[in-house]
């Protein structure tokens, strides 16, 4: 039912996307602004780590007893992920009148599939209470279907290159489409930055009075054996290590705590248990996730270890090869072998050369349909450039066969280049 809704607001899609709010700002108005009847917003932009640091937020927040509102994107399995009521995701019933209620108040003018299910989400959150709303920013910032808001908190992960085709090849216009987030006198929370991206953001936050708390300025963060400190002013905490695996997690964890620390100045309760309690019970699939059952594991002879990621970029490819090195340090390390695909708009070769010199070999496999993907021999060419040996498979249980026929057991596999490929991943495998 949910699927054929989707396609009928697909239809509204505008041939080209300019981007812009003009849309989504008449159709909120036509259904009374409900983006601004929300319980106190925290708007997360960034290219890398946004979806962790949701999560950690979320699962912080939560364990101090808040209900919560989380938009983020995309989702893995089912559209419904996109959307969380109050800590529950959002049921086909809801969704459904939601979704209906939207195309109503558009009629039949063009709108992008991003911008109308913005609106359904906002429709959604307006009519349940909550203590608080997080919502993550779909591309870019300024220009974003999300930045319709007036945030009390607005946070920006690291910046790098994603999305060129809409935000430009060049760091310093990327930075500025994702301070396009930045309110006046409205504090914000920025995580790990290159210089030049560190410099765009504090001239747009200097032009707007809005305070910064930023990653090694206002806040510090070092890694401990047993986890991490975190260290402002105001705050020392020594924290465990967060239930997300990978070196960059704690980054995200820790900016994370930066986040909590300026929403208690906001009268928030979000005490020191409560920071310990989310980060020992966060979730967010496919992002170094370890698959520990379902039928694709099961395929795997004992010993075998099988990974997922959705990172799609060079930065994620560069945290993805931290992993790896810290896997190679392990008393018997398992040979590591990558399974992936991925979207012809990413640097397929910016991600996969850092990951190479720590790959024995790769597979390559085609993409979920309605995606313009690198095909497997295609994705194959692309590692061969960085020095990877790869061979094409018909999907990923071929691939899986292919290297436990090909290759000496016990191994170490890596399925990832995409959220897309994630999410038929965790599908296929229940």
């Amino acid at each position: 039912m949910i699927d054929h809704i989707l396609e009928r607001v697909m239809r509204l899609h505008p041939r080209s996307i300019d981007l812009g709010l003009e849309r989504i700002e008449r159709v909120l108005t036509a259904l009374g602004s409900p983006e601004q009847k929300l319980p106190p917003i925290v708007h997360v932009a960034g290219t890398n780590g946004k979806g962790s640091l949701v999560a950690y937020l979320r699962a912080m927040a939560e364990a101090a007893g808040y209900r919560v509102h989380v938009y983020t994107s995309p989702h893995l399995v089912r559209f419904n992920e996109r959307i969380r009521v109050a800590g529950q995701i959002i049921d086909d019933g809801a969704l459904d009148e939601m979704l209906t209620e939207c195309e109503q108040a558009n009629g039949e003018q063009p709108i992008t599939f991003f911008e109308i299910t913005t609106a359904a989400a906002y429709l959604a959150f307006a009519r349940v209470p909550a203590d608080l709303t997080i919502v993550e920013v779909g591309l870019g910032g300024r220009y974003d279907a999300t930045n319709v808001i007036q945030p009390a908190l607005s946070a920006i992960t690291p910046i790098g290159y994603d999305h060129t085709g809409f935000l430009g090849d060049k760091l310093e216009g990327i930075a500025g489409e994702k301070a396009g987030i930045l309110k006046h006198a409205v504090p914000a929370v920025t995580g790990r930055q290159r210089e030049v991206s560190a410099q765009v953001i504090a001239a747009e936050a200097h032009k707007l009075a809005a305070p910064l708390f930023r990653m090694g300025r206002e806040w510090q963060v070092s890694p401990r054996a047993s986890g991490f400190r975190y260290e402002s002013d105001l705050l020392t905490l020594d924290l465990p290590a967060p239930a997300l695996a990978g070196a960059h997690q704690v980054d995200n964890a820790a900016t994370a705590v930066a986040c909590i620390e300026r929403l208690r100045a906001a009268n928030f309760s979000i005490d020191d248990a409560a920071i310990r309690k989310g980060l020992a019970s966060v979730e967010w699939p496919a992002r170094l996730q370890k698959l520990t059952r379902g039928p694709l594991v099961e395929q795997l002879p004992p010993g075998c270890e099988l990974w997922l990621d959705g990172g799609h970029n060079e930065d994620c490819g560069l945290a993805l090869a931290r992993m790896a090195s810290d896997w190679a340090k392990e008393p018997a390390p398992l040979p590591l072998y990558l399974v992936f695909g991925m979207l012809t708009t990413k640097d397929a070769s910016g991600f996969l050369r850092p990951l190479a010199r720590h790959a024995t070999a790769a597979r390559a496999v085609p993409f979920p349909e309605g995606h313009s993907a690198y095909t497997p021999r295609e994705a194959c060419a692309k590692a061969a450039d960085v020095g990877l040996d790869c061979a094409p498979a018909n999907d990923i249980g071929a691939a899986l066969e292919d290297l436990l026929a090909s290759q000496p057991a016990p191994m170490r596999i890596l399925i990832c280049g995409s959220l897309y490929l994630a999410g038929e991943v965790l599908a296929r495998n229940g």
